[in-house]
């Protein structure tokens, strides 16, 4: 007998946080490190938010809260659903958790038997295979191309579609590829799911408000109706409201798999922090100017990070349409040396080999079932990212 879960082998670090602790031991030896491995908004929380939260520790609101989350907040949710996405959800089809991990994580724990399988388009987010396989859980992956846009093809979808499917994962905007589905991309993908009533659909829509350009966000259940009893939507306050610390994910959905995901969460973390749900009711309902300046930002941001990557030799880097990340081809890289003589044969080499060169710090697209890629967060300020940019370009000039 073991001590430790067989569940646990199932399971890998994350990434993102490795390369990140990485740049980190790096500073601490006194390297100058450039670290472009976080998906954090560099903003602080506006402040009337910072304000609600305050507000909510001097009345006394410190106490534990209901599991499913205070009725303001929920209410809250379904108006912010209603305004913004057109979705008749009501309050009791609503819950609220600490972050939107835990959000999917209790959706799959709710959900998955051994071998049920969940589809996840790739490049994703590093959590959700790991999820699936905490739960017992087969994940699918279904490759995306660069020159789609990164986005699941209807073709690719009804293709990995089993009688053992019980999630679509659908992240869009997306981490990492910042990939987002129109109108029309994402009617094509719900028309396949309308022939496939065993489907569910679990949507990410963390960043959701931060598109740019000329891009109108959708969500599953908002372009087809008909999918809404078997659709979570989940959201959360951390991108689009600089909240990554106060750790408040929500979700709308049938009432069943809210009802399930309650028992769960009440054996769990009972409620999320009562301060930081009252500065999300105020999120959610209060002012909404500070969106415009964020994206402006980050558009400004996005454009400088794609001009400079593609000047650099042997780098490709598509245009995304929203969240806060760039995920470049590094495949002409492949297979040439740096000056110290070592020949790059994975993106991760090539992450690696720069981290040590030039001291930025960004993720291996394989990491995201991708590559050879790699993901940058433009979540930083423009001369931090220009300085980044030009010491790639200086390591990708320097490969022979």
């Amino acid at each position: 007998m073991t001590f430790l879960a067989h569940a646990l082998s199932r399971v890998k670090p994350s990434a993102t946080i490795a390369v990140t602790q990485k740049a980190r031991d790096l500073k601490a030896q006194g390297r100058e490190v450039i670290s472009l491995s976080v998906g954090e908004p560099d903003f602080d929380t506006p402040e009337h938010i910072r304000n609600a939260g305050k507000a909510a520790i001097d009345r006394g609101e410190t106490r534990y809260t209901p599991v499913l989350g205070i009725p303001q907040l929920r209410e809250a949710v379904a108006r912010k659903f209603k305004r913004e996405n057109g979705l008749d959800y009501k309050a009791s089809d609503t819950i609220v958790a600490t972050g939107g991990k835990h959000i999917l994580f209790n959706a799959f724990l709710a959900t998955i038997n051994p071998g049920d399988e969940v589809i996840i388009t790739a490049p994703y987010w590093v959590s959700y295979p790991e999820m699936v396989a905490i739960c017992g859980g087969k994940s699918v992956f279904v490759d995306t191309k660069m020159e789609d846009g990164f986005k699941l093809q209807p073709e690719a979808l009804e293709a990995a579609i089993t009688h053992k499917t019980k999630w679509l994962v659908l992240n869009s905007p997306s981490n990492p590829s910042g990939a987002a589905y129109s109108y029309d991309e994402m009617k094509k993908v719900t028309d396949v799911l309308l022939r496939h009533p065993q489907v569910h659909v679990l949507t990410d829509d963390i960043y959701e408000h931060l598109v740019y350009g000329d891009f109108k966000f959708v969500t599953p259940a908002q372009v087809e109706p008909n999918l809404i009893e078997r659709t979570l939507t989940m959201n959360g306050v951390s991108k689009a409201y600089a909240m990554t610390g106060w750790r408040i994910g929500y979700a709308a959905g049938p009432s069943k798999l809210i009802k399930a995901m309650d028992l769960l969460q009440g054996q769990q973390t009972s409620g999320a922090c009562s301060i930081a749900q009252w500065a999300a009711v105020e999120a959610l309902d209060g002012p909404q100017e500070h969106l415009a300046t964020f994206r402006k930002a980050f558009q400004e941001r996005r454009d400088l990070v794609v001009s400079m990557l593609n000047q650099a030799k042997y780098l490709k880097c598509p245009t995304p349409e929203g969240a806060f990340y760039v995920f470049p081809s590094c495949a002409e890289a492949i297979g040439r040396k740096t000056p110290a003589g070592k020949v790059i044969e994975t993106d991760e080499d090539f992450v690696t080999e720069l981290l040590e060169a030039e001291g930025v710090a960004v993720v291996h697209g394989s990491a995201f079932g991708t590559g050879p890629n790699f993901r940058i967060s433009y979540a930083a300020s423009a001369l931090t990212l220009e300085t980044a940019c030009e010491k790639i370009q200086s390591f990708c000039a320097s490969l022979k």
